[in-house]
């Protein structure tokens, strides 16, 4: 019986060893994938062009005190900074509006239907801090954290949802007391874990990395 020498591979072995060499390149190739998307502090290079004119938007809006990172880390969730984006129930563009919910804010601010443009990065920018506003001086909440993030739960599931729920556990509207209720008005239990998620995701997930964009808020 001939034998392999000490250098010369079997044949099971090369082949083994062939195919492990296979997968760590395509971890490589994969690794240096998402290298390329995302920036060394976790957010997406595609978001980087967009910092100029987040920045003009939430400070028109919101004033020079504007919560930037906060506005980023919420476009980061909505469609992680891709204008093409379109939901399964048909919400389009970097702010994800629906349909109804962008001709009514066009039609708020005088817009024309050729102005109302969800997918152009900067209309979906201007209306999302917007709406954002128009969703803070709607709400309560006995800090700014608290009523950003019953805002950003009205932005996710409806403002009348969580006036609702609100209205079950007055004058206490602290946002935990608030999103306790959630389920019990008219809202559906089933729709709670991802409408109380929202708001915990973008301001403590999300928001630490953009923080270096400008100022956050926090509980």
């Amino acid at each position: 019986m001939r034998r392999t020498g000490w250098g010369t591979p079997r044949p099971k072995q090369f082949h083994l060893a062939l195919r492990w060499m296979l997968v760590f390149a395509l971890g490589m190739l994969a690794a240096a994938s998402i290298g390329k998307a995302f920036a060394g502090d976790g957010i997406p290079r595609a978001a980087l062009k967009h910092r100029a004119d987040l920045t003009r938007a939430a400070h028109a809006a919101w004033g020079l005190d504007a919560p930037v990172a906060a506005f980023a880390a919420q476009i980061h969730q909505e469609s992680g900074w891709n204008p093409e984006a379109v939901s399964r129930v048909g919400a389009r563009g970097m702010a994800q509006f629906m349909p109804d919910t962008a001709r009514w804010w066009c039609d708020k601010n005088g817009l024309s239907a050729a102005e109302c443009r969800p997918a152009n990065p900067v209309w979906a920018m201007r209306a999302l801090v917007g709406y954002d506003r128009w969703l803070f001086e709607r709400v309560r909440g006995p800090s700014e954290f608290d009523r950003l993030w019953a805002a950003l739960r009205s932005y996710n599931g409806g403002l009348g949802h969580w006036q609702q729920e609100a209205a079950t556990v007055r004058p206490a509207l602290g946002r935990m007391a608030v999103d306790a209720a959630c389920g019990k008005a008219h809202r559906h239990a089933s729709f709670c874990p991802e409408n109380l998620g929202y708001p915990r995701r973008i301001l403590t997930i999300l928001q630490p990395r953009y923080l270096s964009w400008g100022r956050g808020v926090s509980a």
